[in-house]
């Protein structure tokens, strides 16, 4: 059964994009191109996944908002 995650992905000032999953603390990953990234993001989660074999998730992602102060 596949499982849906939700990730952010922000460019670093060096250039790398950096993916971060939302509903896995601490699961996140780089590459030079959204291509490489999606590529890496998926074996992150799936290692992330296999080792927290009794994963449920803590969070629900509910939106995603800009503020200005």
């Amino acid at each position: 059964m596949k499982k849906t995650f939700n990730i952010i992905v922000e460019q670093g000032i060096d250039g790398y994009l950096i993916s971060s999953v939302i509903e896995l603390p601490g699961c996140h990953t780089q590459a030079k191109t959204y291509d490489d990234l999606f590529i890496r993001t998926k074996e992150a989660i799936e290692l992330y996944l296999d080792e927290n074999k009794r994963y449920k998730p803590s969070i629900t992602f509910v939106s995603l908002q800009q503020i200005s102060v």
